[in-house]
């Protein structure tokens, strides 16, 4: 059994905006949480859409990235340069129900208002719409991965958590270094929980994750897009690491490249989470 720490926690409170780095989160059915004085946030609870309240992410527009969310006692800050920030209240009336789609899902959500809209669509220079996940819904993760616990997320691509060990961004760094390509930051992969302590690639091969009086199961490999393609400071979009995945670590069931796994939370739910803590990682063919 590798002994491990939990090196880093991100939260990620609007899809494909930047995430926020956190000392400790709770962890919900959902994800990691980040709790302020007053309230709480969940990861990715908000997701920016266009008029056809379909989703829009970093494989539609780069310049995602340069959003930055950070938060207040009572709200969610964003910010851009160039504009005055953007301050959601938490604590809100409710805003208009609406359905919209991410990927293969219909999802109930509520609109965040037109003073966000408005801002949104400033920096973004088109119209889209700032809207923020049903609480009371349960938008299931696949069975086939997930089988029978019943997880279920909010609007990440398909999962309440992702997994990232230290140790294979170091292997990849290495790769890429050895090409003459800079090494990259682990933003690039927009994991919530970092992982020290392992061998290059373990994450693969562990059944789950105990930390904190939590259990996390590694569920699924996680297939990579052109997100990590994009420089998550300048929003500028390269070649790398895809380019360098695709040479060892396609995944023939999946059809694509993997990077780091995709979990669900098991037990413990409502318990904190802390960056240090030490984790027992059980390996599945133990």
């Amino acid at each position: 059994m590798p002994r491990a720490r939990i090196a880093a926690l991100n939260v990620y409170p609007v899809k494909s905006c930047r995430g926020i780095d956190l000392d400790s989160a709770r962890v919900a059915a959902r994800g990691l949480v980040a709790v302020t004085a007053a309230q709480s946030v969940g990861d990715r609870e908000w997701m920016i859409v266009g008029p056809d309240g379909h989703f829009v992410t970093q494989r539609d527009d780069p310049r995602l990235a340069l959003i930055r969310t950070s938060l207040a006692p009572d709200a969610l800050v964003l910010s851009a340069a160039g504009v005055a920030p953007l301050a959601v209240p938490l604590e809100s009336p409710g805003g208009t129900a609406r359905e919209v789609v991410v990927w293969d899902s219909r999802v109930p959500a509520n609109d965040a208002g037109d003073a966000a809209a408005r801002w949104l669509s400033c920096v973004l220079g088109t119209g889209v719409r700032l809207v923020r996940f049903d609480p009371a819904y349960r938008r299931r993760c696949n069975p086939v991965y997930a089988g029978n616990s019943g997880a279920h997320t909010g609007f990440a691509d398909g999962y309440p958590l992702l997994v990232i060990g230290e140790a294979s961004l170091a292997d990849l760094n290495r790769r890429l270094v050895a090409k003459g390509i800079p090494a990259l930051p682990m933003n690039r992969f927009r994991p919530n929980i970092v992982i020290a302590g392992l061998e290059p690639y373990d994450e693969d091969h562990i059944d789950t994750l105990v930390a904190d009086g939590i259990t996390m199961k590694l569920v699924k490999p996680c297939t990579r897009c052109r997100i990590t393609t994009t420089d998550q400071d300048s929003g500028q979009v390269g070649t790398e690491p895809l380019a360098t995945l695709a040479g060892y670590r396609m995944h023939a069931g999946l059809a694509g490249v993997t990077f780091g796994m995709n979990a669900i939370v098991v037990a413990g739910e409502g318990s904190s989470l802390s960056v240090g803590a030490g984790v027992e990682a059980p390996f599945a063919f133990q």
